[in-house]
Formats: structure tokens, C-alpha cells, sequence
């Protein structure tokens, strides 16, 4: 069994490949970066809403697709450029290139995440209920969706772009069930349903809970609910990524 300081070690190498790597990527910059504020800008101006409000949603949004847009592009670009295997011949283990992924997409998150809360916070003068809770919310949710990034590159594709697209099209609806733009303690009845089935709609809730004290659930349930996904996620990546290693794709 490899030594403890030797998998954390390893852990930080992939990290810190992928950070050198795929932060600079054209997709990252995109889907981390742009994307969520053009959403939310499209959803906000000209419409008379309360910022405060909607706030905490926009946060989430922009944490969900800043962790998660990493973790699709490494797996398959690894795949098509032949240097997966040679990175499993090294002493590190699936487990370390799983938790490396996950941690390059956390990272990237947690820095993007931050630096909008603080500039937003400074010029439009947010509230702010739970400094503790907001922390653990943004850490939560950076590896929660970073987890998330990671299982969609699992699948045996070696073309970066099929996962980019296969991403898009799990990642878009979940914004739209996941309180962001319909805040949830406005819902039916009927979409309750749905929206529990999203992880994105407990980070959300926390956001609400840490920066307006109006979260619908208590944040201990949220956060073992997110807790219980990254678990789930790793799980399930590790599973396919051991089943493409014996077919050998």
C-alpha cells in the first residue's frame, strides 16, 4: 500500500500539473469565467429585481461552473495526447490522479469565487450574515462540483470537445432547477421535487443562508447533502475510470 506521504505527495503533483496546464485553457476561461456572468447579466439588466436577493444565486453559479470546468478538459485531453498511462507508470495511483483533478478544479474555483465575492461586496455593499458559513460554503461547493468536473471526463473519450459538450449539456439545466434565477422559497409545490434532485440547489441555499440569513433548509443538512454527493462523485469516477483501464481505453 503507498505511503501516506507519498500519496499526498502525489496528490499535489497532479494538482499542480493541472494548474500549470489547464488553467489557460480557451474552454476553462469560458465556461469559468464568462459564461456565468453573461447569464446572469442576461437575466438581471432590465429587469427590476433585488440584487440582494439574487445575489447569493449568481455566487453559486459562478463557484458551479468555475470547479466544474477544469475536470472535463484533463481526462480526455490526457487521453488523446498518450500521456494518462505514462502518468500511471509514475508512483501515483488512480486515486491521486482523481483527487489531483479534483483539487485543480476546487482551487480554481475557490480563487475565481473569492475574488467575485469580494469586489462585488465592496462595491455594492452585500450583506454578509455567516463569514464561518460562507467559507465552508465556498470549499463545499468547490469540491463538490470540482468532484462533479472530474466523473463527466470519465467516460473512455479521448476528444476533449465530446466532453466539453456532454458537460454543457448536464451542467445547463441544473441551473435553471437549482433556485438561482426562481429563489426557493418562491416554488410550487410539483418543483420541489425537482430541484432537491440538484445538488447545485443546497450550495445555493447556503450561499442564502451565509449572505442573507434566508436559507430554507438548515445548513447542516445542506452541507451533509453536498458531503454525501463528493463522496458519491469520486466514487463513481473511480469506478469508471478502473473499468476503461482493464478494456484499455
Amino acid at each position: 500500500m503507498m505511503d501516506l506521504k507519498i500519496f499526498a505527495r502525489s496528490i499535489l503533483m497532479v494538482t499542480e500539473k493541472n494548474m500549470r496546464i489547464y488553467y489557460y485553457k480557451g474552454s476553462v476561461v469560458i465556461f469559468g469565467l464568462l459564461f456565468p456572468f453573461i447569464m446572469f447579466l442576461t437575466f438581471f439588466i432590465g429587469r427590476n429585481l433585488d440584487l440582494v436577493l439574487f445575489f447569493p444565486g449568481f455566487l453559486g453559479m459562478m463557484l458551479f461552473f468555475s470547479s466544474s470546468s477544469t475536470g472535463p478538459l484533463i481526462t480526455p485531453w490526457e487521453k488523446r495526447e498518450k500521456t494518462y498511462e505514462r502518468l500511471l507508470s509514475l508512483p501515483v495511483t488512480l486515486e491521486s490522479i482523481i483527487l489531483g483533478d479534483i483539487m485543480a478544479g476546487a482551487l480554481f474555483g475557490v480563487v475565481i469565487t473569492t475574488i467575485v465575492w469580494i469586489a462585488s461586496s465592496a462595491i455594492l455593499h452585500l450583506p454578509l450574515k455567516n463569514a464561518g458559513l460562507l467559507a465552508v460554503t465556498v470549499l463545499l461547493g468547490a469540491f463538490t462540483f470540482a468532484a462533479m468536473g472530474t466523473l463527466l471526463s470519465s467516460p473512455a473519450m479521448s476528444n476533449p470537445s465530446n466532453v466539453m459538450m456532454l458537460s454543457s449539456l448536464v451542467r445547463l439545466p441544473l441551473i435553471f432547477v437549482s433556485g438561482i434565477f426562481i429563489p426557493l422559497s418562491q416554488l410550487g409545490s410539483w418543483e420541489w421535487i425537482l430541484t432537491s434532485l440538484s445538488p447545485l440547489t443546497y450550495l445555493v441555499d447556503l450561499f442564502h443562508g451565509a449572505l442573507n440569513g434566508d436559507a430554507v433548509y438548515p445548513p447542516w443538512f445542506d452541507g451533509v447533502i453536498l458531503v454525501i454527493v463528493i463522496l458519491l462523485f469520486i466514487a463513481c469516477a473511480k469506478l469508471i475510470q478502473q473499468r476503461n483501464l482493464v478494456k484499455g481505453n
